[in-house]
């Protein structure tokens, strides 16, 4: 009865807070930090202290899965080196330096229980950089690559930080033991996350039936997980691999009414899960105080040695991310080389007849690899990350719930326990409250600009006149072959709604305006034939990568909501 009340009363606060937030211009999440502190204190609160497994296990798969079934792969493809870096070497390097720094802080801690403690504290939290990431409105590359260190980095940390729990238990005797144990739990963890996402995927792809797809759909995040943590792998990153997977083949598998329902869902899911484990981390604060032996070490030590932390890590990504910036801009003109080259190789094939299957197929993999790199090369040059934008991504570092509770999983032997939690608890809420509370300040104050709006308007209209063009050719098609049933009068008003749809398009972008129209049965299954189209050759355009993933993803959206409309309802109703 009284789980039931608090969690009432929980949902309650991350409403009102993220009501309140957007007038006030902060992020929630840094509201709801704030906000839990204050309820520890409040008289009558119990204490409150959530089991580690209940948030690694039990809430961070649906968190991840949320945020990566929502990334776009070609996003994620195209910025693959720069979050490999972040979330697997800047992660392995900074908890060997912040290892060292507490190793020699901490006189009684042994190097494997420091690095652990390191192992916790670098990562930035998915849950945080995201959820302030997309509050403040950073720029697409800036936002993917946050979201794309958010969603492996906690994959590296956990099998660092077991790894070296191992080796300070003397169950790991050298370094390579180490490095196999990591590699084995990412092969096994991507190839779990690809064989969940595709069963998944190809199971809810059969299912008609709205609640049984969605029912289906809430235990992905387990089916990836469980298998992969019993195998001894990475059950987040099985998770990830499954949510990216799932995204990517929602537009050829899932119905229309599945991908809204899908969005709907998951984005509620989300926000529910990460403004809760906000508001966790402050609600924990008072029981992790008690929890401290002053005479082992102080709490106003702990604290000390926990914003010493944060200094060492801002300082350390910041060196990491100054390389990192420069490393971007020379693998810009890389790929420039290499897109010459391609339109090079490219030439040759077409001044040359074509005389073999073998060589067409050359020429069409080659026509394909071309439009791709140039794609990517054009999305790079307009989302090009400056020092400005290293500045902000180096400040983005926020951690979060997942330290906290990795801090808590530590075993009870470790030396300076409960110390330790508190100081990675110190981590994180400093983070989160400072880094997250002044970055809106810092994005101002460089000038650093996120989505233009009136851009992507135009983009959105260019998308659909593209679309648009296939899909009348379809309608000819459908035409040509009834054209003995279909009324003229018909074949014009289908036309004229492929039309419509763009000119809206246009006129919120600023040009046009048409009146609206009325569908019957023959204009619906003509329209449908024509949104089929425009999706099929949309696909082939996200498969090139020619338009942001942001303007498809509306593209996609717009095409989902007009085949519902225009499908048959369940017992003949239109």
């Amino acid at each position: 009865m009284e789980l039931g009340i608090y969690g009432i009363i929980a949902v309650a606060v991350i409403v009102a807070v993220a009501a309140f937030s957007k007038r006030l211009g902060i992020a929630a999440p840094i509201i709801l930090v704030v906000v839990g502190v204050g309820l520890s204190y409040l008289p009558g609160v119990p204490e409150i202290e959530v089991p580690h497994e209940i948030i690694l296990d039990g809430l961070l798969p649906p968190i991840l899965y949320a945020a990566a079934v929502a990334v776009p792969v070609v996003d994620f493809r195209r910025n693959l080196a720069p979050i490999a870096s972040l979330s697997v070497v800047l992660v392995i390097v900074t908890a060997f330096a912040t290892g060292f720094l507490l190793y020699a802080l901490l006189p009684d801690l042994n190097f494997a229980a420091a690095v652990a403690l390191g192992a916790i504290i670098s990562p930035p939290d998915a849950v945080a950089a995201t959820s302030i990431g997309r509050r403040l409105g950073l720029p697409p590359r800036l936002l993917t690559l946050l979201e794309g260190e958010g969603l492996v980095n906690d994959a590296t940390a956990l099998v660092l930080l077991r790894s070296a729990v191992a080796a300070a238990a003397g169950a790991m005797t050298t370094p390579w033991a180490g490095v196999t144990d990591f590699l084995f739990a990412a092969a096994v963890a991507v190839l779990v996350g690809l064989a969940a996402g595709a069963v998944t995927v190809f199971v809810r792809s059969k299912l008609s039936d709205p609640v049984l797809d969605t029912a289906l759909s809430l235990a992905v995040p387990f089916v990836a997980f469980v298998p992969a943590e019993q195998l001894g792998a990475s059950g987040v990153l099985a998770v990830v691999v499954a949510g990216l997977y799932t995204g990517h083949a929602s537009p050829t598998k899932f119905s229309p009414q599945s991908r809204i329902s899908d969005r709907i869902n998951w984005r509620t899911i989300q926000f529910l899960l990460e403004n809760g484990v906000f508001l966790l981390i402050g609600l924990e604060i008072r029981t992790l105080i008690e929890d401290v032996q002053p005479e082992i070490l102080t709490v106003e030590a702990s604290f000390g040695i926990g914003l010493l932390a944060t200094v060492a890590l801002v300082l350390i990504r910041y060196l990491w991310i100054g390389p990192l910036v420069f490393g971007l801009a020379q693998r810009e003109k890389h790929n420039e080389r290499r897109t010459y080259q391609s339109l090079l190789a490219l030439y040759y094939y077409r001044s040359h007849p074509v005389s073999t299957k073998r060589q067409a197929r050359t020429r069409n993999r080659l026509e394909r690899d071309y439009e791709r790199r140039r794609a990517d090369l054009e999305q790079q040059r307009q989302e090009r990350i400056d020092w400005r934008g290293g500045i902000v991504l180096g400040w983005s570092g926020m951690r979060g719930v997942v330290t906290l509770a990795a801090a808590q999983s530590l075993p009870e032997d470790t030396p300076y326990r409960p110390q330790l939690i508190l100081i990675a608890f110190t981590v994180a809420v400093t983070s989160i409250v400072l880094q997250g509370g002044t970055l809106p300040w810092l994005i101002r104050l460089l000038g650093v600009e996120g989505i233009d709006a009136k851009e992507d308007r135009k983009e959105l209209a260019q998308l659909l006149e593209t679309i648009s063009s296939a899909g009348l050719e379809k309608l000819d098609e459908q035409v040509a072959e009834r054209s003995d049933l279909i009324d003229p009068e018909v074949v014009e008003r289908a036309r004229q709604a492929t039309f419509l749809r763009t000119e809206a398009a246009w006129e919120r972008a600023g040009r046009r305006e048409q009146p609206d129209e009325t569908p019957h049965r023959l204009y619906r299954e003509l329209r449908l034939a024509i949104v089929a189209a425009e999706r099929e050759k949309m696909l082939e355009l996200r498969a090139v990568g020619t338009y942001p993933s942001r303007i498809l993803a509306e593209a996609q959206a717009l095409l989902d909501q007009e085949e519902t409309r225009l499908q048959r309802r369940p017992g003949g109703a239109h």
